[in-house]
Protein backbone atom coordinates (compact mmCIF):
# COMPACT_ATOMS: atom_id res chain seq x y z
CA UNK A 1 0.00 0.00 0.00
CA UNK A 2 1.26 3.19 -0.62
CA UNK A 3 2.43 5.48 2.49
CA UNK A 4 1.59 8.75 0.17
CA UNK A 5 -1.56 10.44 2.11
CA UNK A 6 -4.24 11.95 0.97
CA UNK A 7 -3.59 14.97 2.89
CA UNK A 8 -0.34 17.06 1.44
CA UNK A 9 1.44 19.95 3.45
CA UNK A 10 3.74 21.88 1.58
CA UNK A 11 6.56 23.58 3.62
CA UNK A 12 8.10 26.52 1.78
CA UNK A 13 12.20 26.97 3.65
CA UNK A 14 13.43 30.35 2.52
CA UNK A 15 16.81 29.87 2.96
CA UNK A 16 19.93 30.03 1.35
CA UNK A 17 22.35 30.66 4.58
CA UNK A 18 24.29 27.37 3.62
CA UNK A 19 25.67 28.27 0.11
CA UNK A 20 28.03 30.42 -1.48
CA UNK A 21 25.54 31.91 -3.89
CA UNK A 22 22.53 33.71 -2.73
CA UNK A 23 18.82 33.53 -4.64
CA UNK A 24 17.91 29.87 -3.78
CA UNK A 25 15.86 31.48 -0.79
CA UNK A 26 13.69 32.32 -3.82
CA UNK A 27 12.78 28.51 -4.68
CA UNK A 28 9.64 27.80 -2.76
CA UNK A 29 7.94 30.95 -4.84
CA UNK A 30 9.04 29.88 -8.24
CA UNK A 31 7.70 26.41 -7.54
CA UNK A 32 4.35 27.29 -6.26
CA UNK A 33 4.05 30.22 -9.08
CA UNK A 34 3.96 27.32 -11.69
CA UNK A 35 0.78 26.64 -10.26
CA UNK A 36 1.99 22.89 -7.69
CA UNK A 37 -0.81 23.79 -5.52
CA UNK A 38 -3.70 23.57 -8.32
CA UNK A 39 -1.54 20.36 -9.77
CA UNK A 40 -2.05 18.33 -6.53
CA UNK A 41 -5.27 18.77 -6.72
CA UNK A 42 -5.91 17.55 -10.28
CA UNK A 43 -3.98 14.88 -9.29
CA UNK A 44 -7.01 13.84 -6.24
CA UNK A 45 -4.77 15.25 -3.01
CA UNK A 46 -6.18 17.10 -0.34
CA UNK A 47 -3.18 19.78 -0.30
CA UNK A 48 -2.74 22.54 2.27
CA UNK A 49 -0.21 25.31 1.70
CA UNK A 50 1.86 25.53 5.17
CA UNK A 51 3.83 28.71 4.36
CA UNK A 52 7.67 29.57 4.50
CA UNK A 53 9.80 29.57 7.23
CA UNK A 54 11.95 32.44 6.57
CA UNK A 55 15.65 32.28 7.99
CA UNK A 56 17.16 34.91 9.60
CA UNK A 57 19.93 37.48 8.86
CA UNK A 58 23.40 35.86 8.27
CA UNK A 59 26.29 35.74 11.00
CA UNK A 60 29.61 35.20 10.83
CA UNK A 61 30.68 33.57 14.11
CA UNK A 62 32.19 30.27 13.44
CA UNK A 63 33.48 30.27 9.70
CA UNK A 64 33.92 26.40 9.46
CA UNK A 65 29.95 26.48 9.95
CA UNK A 66 29.06 29.49 8.46
CA UNK A 67 25.55 30.75 9.67
CA UNK A 68 24.91 28.29 11.55
CA UNK A 69 22.53 30.03 14.09
CA UNK A 70 19.86 30.83 11.81
CA UNK A 71 20.41 28.07 9.69
CA UNK A 72 19.74 25.38 12.80
CA UNK A 73 16.98 28.02 14.18
CA UNK A 74 15.26 27.56 10.79
CA UNK A 75 15.68 24.38 10.47
CA UNK A 76 14.34 23.64 14.22
CA UNK A 77 11.35 25.18 13.18
CA UNK A 78 10.62 23.46 10.13
CA UNK A 79 11.39 20.21 12.00
CA UNK A 80 8.54 21.60 14.15
CA UNK A 81 6.66 21.83 11.61
CA UNK A 82 6.72 18.08 9.53
CA UNK A 83 6.38 16.60 12.94
CA UNK A 84 2.71 18.13 13.25
CA UNK A 85 2.33 17.41 9.65
CA UNK A 86 3.18 13.24 10.13
CA UNK A 87 1.19 13.39 13.80
CA UNK A 88 -1.88 14.86 11.67
CA UNK A 89 -1.52 12.12 8.88
CA UNK A 90 0.04 14.42 6.04
CA UNK A 91 2.54 13.88 3.99
CA UNK A 92 5.75 16.06 4.03
CA UNK A 93 6.45 18.12 0.36
CA UNK A 94 9.58 20.56 1.31
CA UNK A 95 10.24 23.40 -1.31
CA UNK A 96 13.67 24.63 -0.32
CA UNK A 97 15.91 26.31 -0.12
CA UNK A 98 19.23 25.54 -0.10
CA UNK A 99 20.03 21.77 1.04
CA UNK A 100 20.50 22.59 4.55
CA UNK A 101 16.73 22.07 4.55
CA UNK A 102 17.41 18.21 4.71
CA UNK A 103 19.00 18.25 8.31
CA UNK A 104 15.49 19.61 9.71
CA UNK A 105 13.29 17.70 7.18
CA UNK A 106 14.96 13.84 7.72
CA UNK A 107 15.83 14.05 11.34
CA UNK A 108 11.22 14.62 11.98
CA UNK A 109 10.47 11.94 9.75
CA UNK A 110 13.58 9.38 10.93
CA UNK A 111 12.13 10.16 14.45
CA UNK A 112 8.07 9.58 13.25
CA UNK A 113 9.01 6.16 11.87
CA UNK A 114 10.79 3.14 13.53
CA UNK A 115 13.71 3.16 10.66
CA UNK A 116 13.71 5.00 7.41
CA UNK A 117 16.16 5.16 4.15
CA UNK A 118 17.17 8.00 1.87
CA UNK A 119 17.54 8.47 -1.29
CA UNK A 120 19.69 11.55 -1.96
CA UNK A 121 19.41 12.77 -5.40
CA UNK A 122 22.38 15.00 -5.97
CA UNK A 123 25.53 16.02 -8.03
CA UNK A 124 27.36 16.44 -4.60
CA UNK A 125 27.86 14.14 -1.39
CA UNK A 126 26.83 16.64 1.23
CA UNK A 127 29.25 14.41 3.79
CA UNK A 128 31.22 16.80 4.81
CA UNK A 129 31.86 18.00 8.26
CA UNK A 130 32.83 21.15 10.18
CA UNK A 131 36.17 19.66 10.18
CA UNK A 132 36.52 18.77 6.88
CA UNK A 133 34.49 21.34 4.67
CA UNK A 134 36.75 23.45 2.52
CA UNK A 135 34.23 25.87 2.53
CA UNK A 136 32.06 26.54 5.57
CA UNK A 137 28.89 26.00 3.97
CA UNK A 138 26.74 24.05 5.42
CA UNK A 139 24.24 23.12 2.93
CA UNK A 140 27.38 20.64 1.96
CA UNK A 141 26.93 19.05 5.51
CA UNK A 142 23.74 17.93 5.65
CA UNK A 143 23.85 13.91 4.51
CA UNK A 144 26.83 13.74 6.82
CA UNK A 145 24.61 15.33 9.64
CA UNK A 146 21.60 13.22 9.26
CA UNK A 147 23.85 10.11 9.42
CA UNK A 148 25.69 10.74 12.70
CA UNK A 149 28.91 11.86 11.48
CA UNK A 150 28.90 15.34 12.38
CA UNK A 151 28.43 18.04 12.72
CA UNK A 152 26.22 16.87 15.69
CA UNK A 153 24.95 20.24 16.58
CA UNK A 154 23.57 21.21 13.31
CA UNK A 155 20.54 17.92 13.76
CA UNK A 156 20.15 18.48 18.29
CA UNK A 157 16.69 19.58 17.55
CA UNK A 158 15.67 16.78 20.73
CA UNK A 159 16.51 15.63 23.21
CA UNK A 160 18.14 12.76 21.65
CA UNK A 161 18.54 12.54 17.83
CA UNK A 162 17.68 9.67 15.90
CA UNK A 163 20.20 9.25 12.70
CA UNK A 164 19.38 7.58 10.00
CA UNK A 165 21.69 3.98 9.20
CA UNK A 166 23.87 4.65 6.35
CA UNK A 167 23.36 1.13 4.98
CA UNK A 168 19.96 2.63 3.63
CA UNK A 169 21.45 5.45 2.33
CA UNK A 170 22.07 6.13 -1.96
CA UNK A 171 23.36 9.12 -3.20
CA UNK A 172 22.26 8.86 -6.29
CA UNK A 173 24.05 11.21 -9.76
CA UNK A 174 27.18 12.02 -7.74
CA UNK A 175 29.75 13.96 -9.81
CA UNK A 176 31.52 16.64 -7.79
CA UNK A 177 32.60 15.13 -4.40
CA UNK A 178 35.57 16.43 -2.30
CA UNK A 179 38.09 13.51 -1.99
CA UNK A 180 37.48 13.75 2.11
CA UNK A 181 33.86 13.34 1.58
CA UNK A 182 34.45 9.99 -0.68
CA UNK A 183 36.52 8.70 2.13
CA UNK A 184 33.95 9.35 4.68
CA UNK A 185 31.27 8.35 2.67
CA UNK A 186 33.01 4.94 2.13
CA UNK A 187 33.99 4.36 5.74
CA UNK A 188 30.65 5.10 6.67
CA UNK A 189 28.91 2.59 4.87
CA UNK A 190 26.75 5.27 2.09
CA UNK A 191 26.16 3.48 -1.01
CA UNK A 192 26.97 6.33 -3.86
CA UNK A 193 25.71 5.62 -7.51
CA UNK A 194 27.78 8.25 -9.49
CA UNK A 195 26.96 9.57 -12.75
CA UNK A 196 29.19 6.94 -13.82
CA UNK A 197 26.86 4.37 -12.82
CA UNK A 198 24.42 6.14 -14.23
CA UNK A 199 25.79 5.91 -17.50
CA UNK A 200 27.33 2.47 -17.52
CA UNK A 201 23.99 0.11 -16.05
CA UNK A 202 21.41 2.67 -16.82
CA UNK A 203 18.97 4.83 -14.70
CA UNK A 204 16.40 1.90 -14.61
CA UNK A 205 19.28 -0.62 -12.54
CA UNK A 206 20.74 2.02 -10.63
CA UNK A 207 16.82 3.24 -9.24
CA UNK A 208 16.51 -0.52 -8.56
CA UNK A 209 19.85 -0.54 -6.10
CA UNK A 210 18.86 2.63 -4.83
CA UNK A 211 15.49 1.29 -3.99
CA UNK A 212 16.75 -1.52 -2.33
CA UNK A 213 19.13 0.30 -0.36
CA UNK A 214 16.56 2.74 1.12
CA UNK A 215 13.44 0.43 1.17
CA UNK A 216 14.35 -2.70 2.36
CA UNK A 217 13.92 -3.70 5.80
CA UNK A 218 12.62 0.20 6.17
CA UNK A 219 9.39 1.59 6.99
CA UNK A 220 9.86 4.11 4.30
CA UNK A 221 11.85 6.25 1.83
CA UNK A 222 12.23 9.83 2.26
CA UNK A 223 13.75 11.37 -1.04
CA UNK A 224 16.22 14.66 -0.85
CA UNK A 225 16.05 16.04 -4.58
CA UNK A 226 19.08 18.56 -5.09
CA UNK A 227 17.90 20.06 -8.81
CA UNK A 228 21.85 20.43 -9.32
CA UNK A 229 21.23 16.59 -9.72
CA UNK A 230 20.25 17.41 -13.51
CA UNK A 231 22.44 18.70 -15.89
CA UNK A 232 22.72 22.83 -16.10
CA UNK A 233 21.41 22.41 -20.02
CA UNK A 234 17.94 21.70 -18.71
CA UNK A 235 18.06 22.77 -15.44
CA UNK A 236 20.08 26.02 -14.90
CA UNK A 237 18.38 27.80 -12.05
CA UNK A 238 20.48 25.78 -9.51
CA UNK A 239 22.15 26.69 -6.75
CA UNK A 240 25.60 25.07 -7.48
CA UNK A 241 25.15 24.00 -10.89
CA UNK A 242 28.18 20.79 -12.38
CA UNK A 243 28.08 19.61 -16.13
CA UNK A 244 27.33 16.58 -17.52
CA UNK A 245 24.43 15.49 -15.05
CA UNK A 246 21.49 13.27 -15.29
CA UNK A 247 18.80 13.68 -18.20
CA UNK A 248 15.33 14.96 -17.46
CA UNK A 249 14.18 11.79 -18.48
CA UNK A 250 16.56 10.09 -15.96
CA UNK A 251 14.93 12.28 -13.52
CA UNK A 252 11.44 11.19 -14.36
CA UNK A 253 11.84 8.05 -14.39
CA UNK A 254 14.01 8.17 -11.09
CA UNK A 255 10.49 9.59 -9.33
CA UNK A 256 8.56 7.42 -11.15
CA UNK A 257 10.13 4.36 -9.85
CA UNK A 258 10.52 5.97 -6.40
CA UNK A 259 6.60 6.28 -6.77
CA UNK A 260 5.69 3.08 -8.20
CA UNK A 261 7.28 1.17 -4.86
CA UNK A 262 4.66 3.08 -2.29
CA UNK A 263 7.02 3.53 0.04
CA UNK A 264 7.50 7.05 -0.65
CA UNK A 265 6.81 9.06 3.05
CA UNK A 266 8.73 12.43 2.53
CA UNK A 267 10.03 14.73 -0.08
CA UNK A 268 12.62 17.48 -0.27
CA UNK A 269 12.76 19.53 -3.34
CA UNK A 270 15.77 22.04 -2.97
CA UNK A 271 18.60 24.53 -4.63
CA UNK A 272 16.40 26.16 -7.30
CA UNK A 273 18.09 29.61 -7.90
CA UNK A 274 15.57 32.18 -10.02
CA UNK A 275 17.77 34.12 -10.59
CA UNK A 276 19.83 32.74 -12.46
CA UNK A 277 16.87 30.51 -14.20
CA UNK A 278 15.72 31.06 -17.81
CA UNK A 279 11.55 31.51 -17.48
CA UNK A 280 11.46 30.00 -14.82
CA UNK A 281 12.17 26.50 -16.23
CA UNK A 282 13.44 24.93 -12.75
CA UNK A 283 10.52 25.74 -11.26
CA UNK A 284 8.18 24.01 -13.50
CA UNK A 285 10.43 21.19 -13.77
CA UNK A 286 10.72 21.14 -9.98
CA UNK A 287 6.68 21.19 -10.19
CA UNK A 288 6.46 18.37 -12.54
CA UNK A 289 9.20 16.25 -10.67
CA UNK A 290 7.62 16.54 -7.45
CA UNK A 291 4.02 15.72 -9.17
CA UNK A 292 5.61 12.48 -10.84
CA UNK A 293 7.08 11.52 -7.30
CA UNK A 294 3.48 11.57 -6.11
CA UNK A 295 2.46 9.26 -8.99
CA UNK A 296 1.38 11.44 -11.90
CA UNK A 297 2.38 9.78 -15.13
CA UNK A 298 3.10 9.83 -18.58
CA UNK A 299 0.49 8.04 -19.74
Amino acid sequence: MSKIKDHIHVIGMQMDLGASKRGVNMGPLAIRYTGLMEKLAELGFSAVDKGDIVAGEPETENPKMKNFKPIFEANKRLYEKIADTLNHGAFPVILGGDHCVAAGSIPAVSNHYNTIGVIWVDAHGDFNSDETSPSGNMHGMSLSAVTGFGPEKMVSFAEKTKYVDPDHVAVVGGRDIDPDERRRMSAAGVHVFSIHDVDRRGMAEVMKRAIDVAGNGTDGIHVSFDADAITPQEAPGVGTPVHSGLTVREAFLAAELVAETGKLVSLDMVEINPILDEYNRTGILACELILAFLGKTVY
